[in-house]
This record gives C-alpha cells, sequence and structure tokens, in this order.
C-alpha cells in the first residue's frame, strides 16, 4: 500500500515510552524516552542487539504491560487510561500476534485454530471466512490437520492466517521465522508481506535478522533502550 493510499491514518504511537524494573542491583532502565508514529499499513522492523529492548517495547505497545513513563496510542485508544480488561478488548479488536513458537491450540485442526478469534469476536461467518484465509497461505488441503501433523512451516502458516483473520488494525510479529530454515522462514515472510500489501493491516515485525529487516519500509533501531535511528528502507 502507498503513502498517498493509506494517507496520514496514525494506527500507533508511542509517546515518550520508558520502563525500568526492579533487580537485586536496584533500578534497571529497559526503555528510555521512546517516541515515533506508525502510519496504517506501513510495514515497520524494529531492530537491535539481545537485551536491546525490542519484546519490551512490543509488549508496550500491544498494551501487555505498562510503561513506568510515558503512553502508547493504539487505534485511537490511550492504552494508559485503560484497565487490564479495557486494553484487552482493545487487543480483542485491533491486534494480531504471530510469535516464533507458534502458539496453536493442539486440540484443534488448522481451520479451528483460524476459526477461534473469528467466533470470540461473534463473527457468524467464522468458518468461510477461516477457509479463504487458510487458501490465501496455501493450505487448503491441510485444514483438518492437527499442530502434531504439520511441519513448522505450516504450522507457521497457520499462525499467520489466525493473526490476520480478524483483519487487525495491527499485526505484530515476534522473530516470526526463528524456528524456520530459512527457505521456509523466506516463503513464511512472502505471505506475511503479501497479506500486509493486499490488507490495511500494519505489520510490526520484531527480528534481528537484517535481511528480513530491509523488506519493511522503516526500520526503528534500539541500543541499550535508546531509539538510536528511525529510518526509511530504501526499496
Amino acid at each position: 500500500m502507498s503513502n498517498q493510499s493509506r494517507g496520514d491514518a496514525v494506527v500507533l504511537a508511542a509517546h515518550q515510552l520508558s520502563k525500568q524494573v526492579s533487580s537485586p542491583e536496584g533500578s534497571l532502565t529497559i526503555l528510555s524516552n521512546v517516541s515515533f508514529r506508525i502510519l496504517a499499513g506501513e510495514s515497520v522492523a524494529v531492530v537491535g542487539p539481545s537485551g536491546a529492548g525490542k519484546s519490551t517495547l512490543l509488549a508496550l505497545l500491544a498494551g501487555l504491560d505498562l510503561p513506568s513513563d510515558g503512553h502508547v496510542e493504539l487505534n485511537g485508544a490511550n492504552l494508559s487510561d485503560l484497565d487490564e480488561d479495557g486494553r484487552a478488548r482493545v487487543r480483542a479488536e485491533s491486534v494480531g500476534f504471530v510469535f516464533q513458537s507458534f502458539h496453536l491450540v493442539p486440540s484443534l485442526n488448522a481451520l479451528e485454530n483460524v476459526m477461534l478469534p473469528l467466533e470470540l469476536a461473534g463473527r457468524s461467518n467464522a468458518r468461510s471466512a477461516a477457509r479463504g484465509i487458510i487458501a490465501k497461505v496455501g493450505l487448503k488441503d491441510r485444514w483438518s490437520h492437527y499442530p502434531a501433523q504439520l511441519s513448522g512451516g505450516e504450522k507457521q502458516r497457520v499462525a499467520i492466517a489466525r493473526a490476520f483473520a480478524t483483519e487487525p488494525a495491527v499485526l505484530f510479529a515476534d522473530e516470526p521465522t526463528g524456528n524456520l530454515d530459512s527457505r521456509t522462514g523466506t516463503t513464511i515472510m512472502d505471505i506475511m508481506f503479501e497479506l500486509n500489501r493486499s490488507s490495511s493491516t500494519t505489520l510490526i515485525l520484531v527480528t534481528h535478522d537484517k535481511g528480513l529487516a530491509g523488506r519493511c519500509e522503516r526500520m526503528l533501531s534500539l541500543d541499550a533502550g535508546l531509539l538510536i535511528s528511525d529510518s526509511k528502507v530504501a526499496s
């Protein structure tokens, strides 16, 4: 999606985010004064060395944790103004997740895993919608298989289908190819970027893979809890 077609709609904004935690040595700063805005439909990579604060930032952006200072606006909602139930409601309405370890429900087949968030959202067409997106990720002949019967790449395809099923405003992907071989990982990311392009879903990708980060439109670089650069990626 081009910047022109998406306009200037800000779907996610970090305002001077800081996060401190207690440790035996005293207070430890994980993030310090991080600010940026992300437009609807953008693809953004969050990169940095281990311990830079990438996963902490993702948790704050998704409302899974609250900052020590600053606040996050997600799809128009100030997450710091909401209680835990309110943040969970915003996530259910606006957010999808893809993790390194898939997080599929083992007792549900592929189709049922994809149907789950649609049913929780009260969608009457959950089965037909899930079948449609299962086909989009190339698993129309594997929909009745359970996670234990699927390869790692197939499991991640199911996870991606489940994450995109509700057409979330923002999809957070945390090292989505970390458990996959490079060829399978490339295929998985092809699918994810194609779904990002064909929908209005914003993709935020936490990765240590520079090649993968380079496929995004923007790159946020963290180091020791600081945002050291926010740059457009050359196409």
